[in-house]
């Protein structure tokens, strides 16, 4: 293998990291992490793309003398574009998807936007969709608007400071973004009628050398002559292509993040209902994916807060479970699979300790998870990665309400900076993952599921 180590640029929702991953053993040499910051700031939310960049510098010149890079690749969360003028620099800010700005222009938008069976993208609030934050910037802000050379997905905006070459990718073009057709496969309608199309970069594989990292930040990284920097990809496409070059659909893989996201390679397209925040994905091959989600882990966070309980007793299970002391859905509104819901307990929360407390926020997330695998049609073994797959508790739940076998991944060699890594080398047949298989439901995890289901119908 002439690529054996890769730096990648990794941008999450919340955190951004740096990782250096050795594509032999798939796994992460080393890493550094800093907070994905929101500046609160005029003109509007958005993302501190100088701190960004500084932290990004600084991390890859000092992990780069102790493991010199061969090739460098990004990955960044979806629903986010960066704009630059002629002169490569930012033509207004990156906006942060969770301000509601684009909101004001909701009917406007609405009124343009290109049917579901065209795009498969679900109508999402405030700037989930990117194209309502398009829209938003073209209509608020005209001048900044007509001075933006490049409207650039963000992987692909990471890679443009590194080499100069401006592109697009298919997986952050195609996850609910209004932008693509998923039938033409071509940019959909929605950009060809407001005049769009001249800002749009080149669509490239995500696999694909976008460049090389320009000679004068080489020399101030310490990078080798000529790395190349790969086109890049939307991060929870890059959570699903280790397992896309292992198995054979149909299966589905369940990513936890602050969004759980649901992919089932193999499964219905058809049936995806936008109105439960259904969608398709283009995978790193350009083939659409069936996919679901809720914002799973931002709503542990809220739930659990930094310190959740060090152990859950099988009698608090069992306390759980025999009582059906259920959180039902949504504690966040707006997405997910009961998107218009408010979340309510089956009893007063003050009467719940700590442990059943915990017990049944885990029972909620996997059935809130299998609500998004139902809606998915997916099939085969469900794998679970990321912070979830090791909770037993979820992964049971899952298992008693899906009624298939669940994969816990056991090591790191999956996730979104293995790969994006593994961009470098497109392999198929890769050595398969660590992974565990969930114990076998109870009778009495079925029976809660069925209640939970029936309460969860009731509204």
């Amino acid at each position: 293998m002439s690529v054996r180590t890769v730096g990648v640029i990794d941008i999450g929702k919340s955190n951004a990291k740096f990782a250096v991953v050795d594509l032999e053993t798939r796994a992460e040499i080393d890493v550094r992490k800093r907070p994905n910051i929101v500046q609160s700031v005029a003109p509007y939310p958005h993302f501190d793309i100088a701190g960004l960049w500084e932290f990004l510098c600084d991390s890859i010149a000092e992990l780069n003398r102790e493991n010199p890079l061969d090739a460098l690749s990004v990955t960044t969360h979806g629903a986010c574009a960066a704009l630059v003028d002629a002169t490569g620099e930012l033509a207004m800010p990156v906006l942060d998807y969770e301000y509601p700005g684009p909101d004001k222009l909701k009917a406007a938008y609405d009124r343009i936007r290109p049917d579901f069976s065209e795009t498969f993208t679900p109508r999402l609030p405030a700037g989930l969709n990117l194209g309502a934050q398009l829209y938003w910037q073209s209509q608020s802000y005209a001048a900044e608007w007509n001075r933006t050379r490049w409207v650039l997905p963000y992987p692909q905006y990471w890679g443009f400071r590194l080499t100069g070459a401006p592109a697009s990718e298919i997986t952050s073009l195609g996850c609910h973004t209004d932008l693509w057709n998923f039938e033409t496969n071509l940019y959909s309608s929605l950009v060809l009628r407001q005049g769009w199309l001249e800002k749009m970069p080149e669509v490239r594989p995500a696999s694909d050398v976008l460049g090389v990292v320009e000679p004068e930040l080489a020399a101030r990284l310490g990078l080798r002559p000529n790395v190349p920097v790969h086109v890049g990809i939307h991060d929870s496409n890059a959570s699903l292509l280790p397992h896309l070059l292992e198995h054979s659909p149909p299966f589905s893989v369940v990513s936890t993040g602050t969004w759980v996201i649901v992919f089932a390679p193999g499964g219905d397209l058809a049936a995806l209902d936008p109105a439960r925040d259904c969608l398709a994905n283009l995978d790193a091959f350009g083939r659409p994916v069936p996919s679901a989600r809720f914002m799973g882990g931002r709503e542990y966070a809220q739930l659990l807060g930094d310190n959740p309980p060090g152990h859950v007793s099988d009698a608090a299970v069992a306390r759980v479970l025999d009582d059906a002391i259920m959180l039902l859905p949504s504690v966040t509104q707006g997405s997910g699979p009961f998107p218009n819901r408010k979340a309510r307990w089956s009893r007063p929360e003050a009467l719940i300790d700590s442990e059943a407390r915990f017990a049944a926020i885990s029972f909620y997330l996997a059935l809130m998870t299998a609500e998004c695998l139902s809606l998915t049609g997916a099939d085969g073994n469900t794998v679970v990665e990321g912070p979830f797959a090791s909770n037993r508790l979820f992964l049971e739940m899952l298992g008693a309400a899906t009624g298939r076998p669940v994969e816990a991944m056991t090591s790191s060699k999956t996730g979104t900076s293995i790969g994006a890594a593994l961009l470098a080398h497109m392999k198929r047949g890769v050595a398969k993952a660590d992974t565990r298989v969930a114990l076998a439901p109870s009778p009495a995890m079925s029976a809660y599921v069925l209640k939970w289901r029936q309460a969860a119908a009731k509204g």
